[in-house]
C-alpha cells in the first residue's frame, strides 16, 4: 500500500495546467460526496486518456466482440435478449449516458433508466437522446444510495465503469442490485475490477514502464504542460481519496461477489493493465488527426504495447472486463 508517491505530486500539477485552480481547490472540500462529484459533473473537459485512441477502443472490439468494428452494444443487440417483447433496464451511475443511448436506439423494446448524482451529466444526455427522438430512456438525479428502488421490478442491471465507483460491494449487491433485481434478472458489466485505490503489484508497475520506454520522447510530452511522462510510479491512496474518495474503492471485490451471486452467460476479460497507465495524458498522440490514418511508427508502436500487455495477461489478472449474468 503506497500512502504518497511522485506519480501524486505530478499528477497535481499536471491537473493544475489541464483543469486549473479552481478544480483543485474543489478537492479541499471535508464532504466526499461533493469531491466525488467534481470530478465527473463537467462534460467539456479536454483531457487525454487512454479511451480516445481509436486502436485501443478496437482492440476492445476484438476481444469483446471478436469484430475490430463491432462494439459490445451492438454485439449484446445481435446475440441476446431479442426473444423477450419487452426489458426494463437499471443503468447506475450512467453518467453521460453515452451507452445507455447507443443501447435504447438499437433496442426499441428497452425501457432504460438511467441513475447519477451528476444533473449537469444527465442534461446533456437529455438532450442528445431527445435530439435522436428516443422516448425508452429516462433520465434520474439522485443519490443511489439513498433512493428508493422498486423490488425485482428490473430485467437487467447494468454498468459502463461506474460499479468500481460503490463502495461495499457486497452489501451494495445484496441492498440495491439483487434487490432491483427480479428473480430471472441479468447483470451486464463492462467494468474495472482490478486493485483498490490502483494499488499495482511491482511486476505491474514494472511493465507500465517497459512500456513507457517503448515510446518515443517526442509522443510523451504531457497535455498542456511541458513535461515528458518518462516513468510511472503508481498512485498513492492519499491523493486518489482526496481526489475522488469513490475511485476503485472495492473494485477487487466485483468478481467475487458476482461469481457468488450469479450464473455467467458471457465473461470476457480484455485487460488494459498497462493502457490505462501507460497513456494517461499522452494519448492524443495516438489519436489521428482530421480523420487520417494513424502514422505506420504510431501503429508499430502502439502494436508493441499491445503485445507486451498480452504477455502480461498469461500470467496475470485481467484489471478489465465485460460480462453477462443471470441470477442465481
Amino acid at each position: 500500500m503506497r500512502l504518497i508517491t511522485l506519480e501524486d505530486f505530478k499528477d497535481i500539477y499536471i491537473k493544475f495546467h489541464q483543469r486549473g485552480l479552481t478544480f483543485l481547490l474543489s478537492k479541499l472540500s471535508f464532504n466526499s460526496y461533493l469531491r466525488t462529484k467534481t470530478a465527473f459533473n463537467d462534460f467539456h473537459i479536454e483531457a487525454s486518456n487512454f479511451w480516445i485512441i481509436p486502436a485501443v477502443r478496437e482492440r476492445w472490439n476484438i476481444l469483446i466482440t471478436g469484430n475490430a468494428e463491432k462494439t459490445y452494444e451492438e454485439f449484446i443487440t445481435e446475440n441476446y435478449f431479442q426473444d423477450k417483447k419487452q426489458l426494463r433496464v437499471l443503468s447506475l451511475g450512467s453518467g453521460v449516458c453515452s451507452h445507455e443511448i447507443r443501447l435504447a436506439a438499437l433496442n426499441p423494446h428497452w425501457e432504460i433508466d438511467c441513475f447519477d448524482f451528476s444533473d449537469e451529466l444527465l442534461a446533456n444526455a437529455k438532450n442528445i437522446s431527445d435530439g435522436k427522438k428516443l422516448t425508452n430512456i429516462h433520465y434520474f438525479a439522485e443519490n443511489i444510495m439513498e433512493f428508493k428502488f422498486e423490488k425485482n421490478s428490473y430485467d437487467i442491471v447494468f454498468f459502463h465503469a461506474s460499479l468500481h465507483h460503490f463502495d461495499d460491494i457486497p452489501n451494495f449487491f445484496t441492498n440495491i442490485i439483487n434487490t432491483a433485481l427480479n428473480k430471472t434478472g441479468y447483470l451486464i458489466i463492462n467494468e474495472f475490477v482490478g486493485k483498490n485505490r490502483l494499488q499495482y503489484s511491482k511486476i505491474q508497475i514494472d511493465y507500465i514502464n517497459k512500456a513507457l520506454k517503448l515510446i518515443p520522447k517526442k509522443y510523451r510530452k504531457i497535455l498542456k504542460t511541458t513535461l515528458y511522462k518518462n516513468k510511472y510510479y503508481s498512485s498513492g491512496i492519499l491523493r486518489m481519496i482526496i481526489a475522488d474518495p469513490s475511485e476503485c474503492i472495492d473494485s477487487e471485490s466485483i468478481l467475487p461477489i458476482v461469481n457468488k451471486n450469479y450464473e455467467t452467460i458471457l465473461e470476457k476479460k480484455y485487460g488494459n493493465n498497462l493502457l490505462q497507465s501507460v497513456f494517461k495524458d499522452i494519448a492524443h498522440h495516438f489519436v489521428p488527426e482530421n480523420n487520417e490514418t494513424l502514422s505506420l511508427e504510431k501503429q508499430e508502436i502502439l502494436n508493441k504495447i499491445f503485445k507486451l500487455e498480452d504477455e502480461f495477461l498469461t500470467n496475470n489478472p485481467s484489471d478489465y472486463v465485460f460480462g453477462i449474468y443471470r441470477l442465481k
